[in-house]
């Protein structure tokens, strides 16, 4: 949390003479804070060094992305760290990093997919993203987390975890790691996607749940926010975290497995949105690809919780016994729910 003098020496950085501070509790990574000024509101935020260890990579990153956007896409709402009395856009104060941010009036953001419209709306508002820096070289923008989404290092990882787990533990999540092993054919595949020439790298968002977007009053999407995992990446990622996150009606935190389903027309207003923008940058590879990237980012995620589970829980904070095991399960029966669902489709 925001520590000691660190909001009273913000406040001077940015020229607020007098504030209230109010804090915004739907983050999980950061720290997030609304801050109500004579001269206006803002969002104050906290950066999570525990996550992203390189907070300048960050700060740089978004003053090129703020500079491409300017000169090619003048209009496109762009929510960047706003400057302070002497220009930079990160502070480190007491060994924690702040940036702010204008408010945006009129927006809100929600934490779950209640209907396929919104599912278009936040497809098409990434898409969005990623077509209007089309033009830009991706690989210009640094990593703020490496291998990220490296789908063939999370199954070396829990290979390895394989070779290091306790008994009890290994002996608890059998089934699951007998299920896991059986999709290995994912990992060569991705392998082979990324491998081809018509496999494009682009500037990806990484992080695509639905609180990452501002909506307006109407529902509309306005554009994405959160972008401090934006790096060079594949269309992938983007599109995988939406049919990971929009697709099923309940959470990787529920432990029925029997309401882990695939909601049609959620997966194709994940397609229609998105395509709505993107379809004629997207290669014909990488179209043929489109479904399969639910696949990735699901696996994956299925991989890296009962990877944590086997290392006795160091990296997912856990609330009850067993919580890691229970959220690969889930990820492991969303996984071939969207295979069955797929299998039995036209996609």
């Amino acid at each position: 949390m925001i520590k000691d003098s660190a909001p009273d020496t913000m406040a001077a950085k940015y020229g607020w003479h007098s504030y209230q501070m109010m804090p915004i509790e739907s983050g999980l990574i950061n720290h997030t804070y609304k801050v109500v000024t004579p001269s206006g509101k803002f969002i104050l935020q906290q950066v999570n060094t525990n996550v992203f260890k390189q907070p300048l990579v960050i700060d740089a990153n978004m003053r090129l992305l703020k500079h491409q956007l300017k000169t090619s896409h003048p209009d496109y709402l762009f929510v960047a760290p706003i400057a302070g009395m002497d220009a930079n856009t990160l502070y480190e104060v007491n060994s924690q990093y702040f940036r702010a941010f204008e408010f945006i009036e009129g927006s809100h953001t929600m934490s779950t997919v209640n209907t396929p419209e919104q599912a278009f709306e936040a497809a098409k508002a990434f898409a969005t993203f990623t077509a209007v820096c089309n033009g830009m070289d991706a690989t210009a923008l640094q990593e703020t987390l490496p291998n990220f989404h490296n789908l063939p290092l999370r199954y070396q990882q829990f290979e390895a975890a394989l070779h290091s787990a306790n008994e009890e533990r290994l002996t608890t999540c059998k089934t699951l790691i007998e299920d896991l092993q059986s999709q290995e054919a994912i990992v060569t595949i991705y392998e082979t996607f990324i491998a081809h020439p018509d496999a494009l790298k682009r500037v990806t968002h990484h992080d695509t749940k639905i609180s990452n977007v501002l909506f307006n009053d109407a529902h509309k999407a306005l554009c994405v926010i959160d972008l401090d995992t934006v790096m060079p990446g594949y269309f992938i990622s983007d599109i995988g975290d939406m049919m990971r996150t929009y697709v099923c009606p309940v959470s990787e935190e529920e432990s029925d497995l029997s309401k882990i389903i695939v909601r049609k027309d959620y997966l194709q207003a994940i397609q229609e949105g998105y395509y709505s923008h993107m379809e004629q940058h997207l290669t014909d590879f990488e179209k043929a690809h489109f479904f399969f990237a639910g696949e990735v980012l699901i696996y994956m995620q299925a991989l890296r919780f009962c990877t944590d589970y086997l290392q006795n829980d160091v990296y997912y904070p856990i609330k009850y016994p067993h919580h890691n095991l229970v959220r690969a399960t889930n990820q492991m029966q969303l996984l071939l729910a969207l295979q069955q669902t797929l299998a039995n489709s036209n996609y």
